[in-house]
């Protein structure tokens, strides 16, 4: 009779090991040559508060000067305004239409973005502008543990925090949150956790991942691409493929289903690279036929040339030398070859996920560095040397270039942050300018009191944000003739807002010809008006 095995022998046997996947769906993973470890060492709960401690560092610096901002009227309705209309709508179960785009303007018709549908139950909690910053700073600081996971598997942990406090201070994460939240914001973290899952060689996690991007915004099908073409790299031949065939049908269902039958022309309307080309094909074909004269259009314009310089030279170029760079050349490029000269500027939201992605591209470049200098000087890197590596137990100086390099990088943040406000604006509030309200924000906020709730308002486009909450609003001439009973116009402003802007005098004459009487004079520049007419059921329903 078979004897039963102990309960103890049972406890300690041998693990089943895991079948691994056909070579045809994941490829034959080579050692490492980066310097890395699949698994992170262990993170004490000591490591852990500390890492805490400067996500909250971030989340309170992020949330303050947020507020900041809309209490001193520097939120705009473009895009404060937009992503708060939409929001609210979605957290009252309705389509988003957003005034502030047009009349009965759903905004799925200007981008594609359903993911903004997950903070809609953060309005059932505070139904305020102000709680997409809230959003925004919780989901900007989360980023500091994929990449704090991302760095242990290559270093100690004193370096490893030091690369998320860098990145919290960062210039890029500054801009995003001095231009309040965007659609972007919600796929940074996004993408940093795709990146992570990638370099543990979580394959289908990451692929997984991926595909949530797809939700962003349209323009990430071209990214997941690029994502499918670092996961072939890898050798994950099928995670890679499946993610090539989902980025183009995500692009596709998105800017040829999705946004044309919401969009009041019935089209995608954001191809913006005549530099290249009227449309895609034309564009291909240039870039095709000529190289040179498209790398060119990269580096046409003093602004385009800076952005290659604050994204890569304080990285020491190190992201060039890493394949997860490849990740954020969709974004850049696109950008880059963009007609609008405003995106190639430093200071909008747009940065926020190249800030990310490069960051985590320059260190497993630098993890690539040490790990081929210790195999000049002692022979290949074993799994022995890479897991001490990891446990910062190595203290020979390629071990120690990864302190030197996040402490540097935090040292750039900590001194643009206190020097140079035009790239790093959290300076504001860090220095105190901000904290007093200027005269002309006062006369803004009394502007805003003396409108009634459940009207419809066209106002300047820093007012907006402080009227979404109790108003049908929209900006100067974007929502008809008939809809308005009340206007705010500042005159100290050059333009007024929105796509096609009016310029205040604009504004004044086409309020005079609607019949619109003067209820407030040139206060500190700023106009509010009225006409007598009964209140469109409309503006009544719109903000319940």
């Amino acid at each position: 009779m078979p004897r039963t095995p102990a309960p103890d022998a049972a406890l300690h046997a041998e693990p089943r090991r895991r079948t691994p996947a056909p070579r045809w769906v994941i490829g034959r993973q080579p050692a490492r040559r980066d310097g890395a470890v699949d698994t992170a060492p262990r993170t004490t709960r000591r490591q852990w508060l500390q890492l805490g401690a400067v996500m909250a560092a971030a989340v309170a610096l992020y949330v303050v000067h947020s507020f900041l901002r809309f209490r001193n009227f520097e939120a705009k309705g473009y895009d404060l305004g937009i992503f708060d209309q939409a929001v609210r709508q979605y957290a009252l179960f309705r389509e988003p239409i957003v005034p502030i785009k047009g009349v009965d303007f759903n905004i799925l018709g200007d981008h594609f973005h359903p993911i903004l549908v997950l903070l809609a139950p953060l309005y059932w909690i505070w139904d305020d502008p102000r709680m997409l910053g809230i959003a925004m700073a919780l989901l900007l600081a989360s980023c500091a543990i994929p990449v704090y996971l991302f760095a242990r598997r290559r270093c100690g942990h004193l370096p490893s925090l030091l690369a998320a406090a860098a990145l919290m201070l960062w210039w890029p994460f500054q801009a995003m949150v001095n231009w309040d939240l965007h659609e972007i914001t919600l796929g940074v973290p996004i993408m940093a956790w795709v990146i992570w899952a990638i370099d543990a060689r979580r394959y289908w996690l990451g692929f997984g991942l991926s595909l949530s991007l797809l939700a962003v915004r349209e323009d990430m099908g071209v990214t997941v691409l690029a994502i499918a073409l670092v996961l072939a790299i890898k050798r994950a031949w099928v995670p890679a493929v499946l993610s090539a065939v989902a980025g183009v049908a995500g692009y596709w269902f998105a800017t040829s289903v999705v946004i044309p039958q919401f969009s009041p022309e019935g089209e995608f309307g954001y191809w913006q690279f005549t530099a290249l080309g009227p449309d895609m094909g034309s564009s291909l074909q240039f870039m095709l036929t000529e190289p040179f004269a498209a790398a060119a259009v990269l580096f046409d314009h003093p602004l385009k040339v800076g952005l290659w310089l604050l994204h890569f030279v304080l990285l020491w170029l190190l992201p060039f030398l890493s394949p997860y760079a490849l990740i954020g050349a969709p974004i850049l490029l696109s950008r880059l070859f963009n007609d609008r000269l405003n995106v190639w500027s430093p200071v909008y939201q747009y940065d926020a996920i190249l800030g990310v992605i490069f960051l985590m591209a320059a260190l497993e470049a630098l993890g690539r560095i040490v790990a081929w200098r210790a195999r000049r000087r002692t022979g290949d890197l074993g799994t022995g040397a890479a897991n001490a590596l990891a446990e910062g137990r190595r203290r020979t100086p390629p071990a120690r270039i990864f302190t030197v390099f996040t402490a540097v990088l935090l040292a750039a943040g900590v001194a643009g942050t206190a020097s140079f406000p035009q790239v790093f604006p959290l300076h504001r509030t860090v220095t105190g300018a901000n904290w007093q309200m200027t005269e002309w924000a006062h006369a803004l906020d009394r502007a805003v009191e003396s409108v009634p709730d459940d009207v419809c308002v066209e106002a300047a486009d820093n007012a907006v944000p402080h009227l979404v909450d109790r108003t049908h609003v929209g900006l100067h001439g974007d929502m008809g003739d008939d809809l308005a009973t009340w206007m705010i116009i500042d005159t100290t402003a050059e333009e007024l807002g929105g796509w096609d802007p009016l310029t205040p005098d604009e504004a004044l004459a086409r309020a005079e010809r609607l019949g619109y009487e003067p209820v407030t004079q040139d206060d500190h520049g700023i106009w509010v008006l009225h006409r007598d007419r009964p209140v469109d059921p409309v503006c009544a329903d719109y903000v319940p």
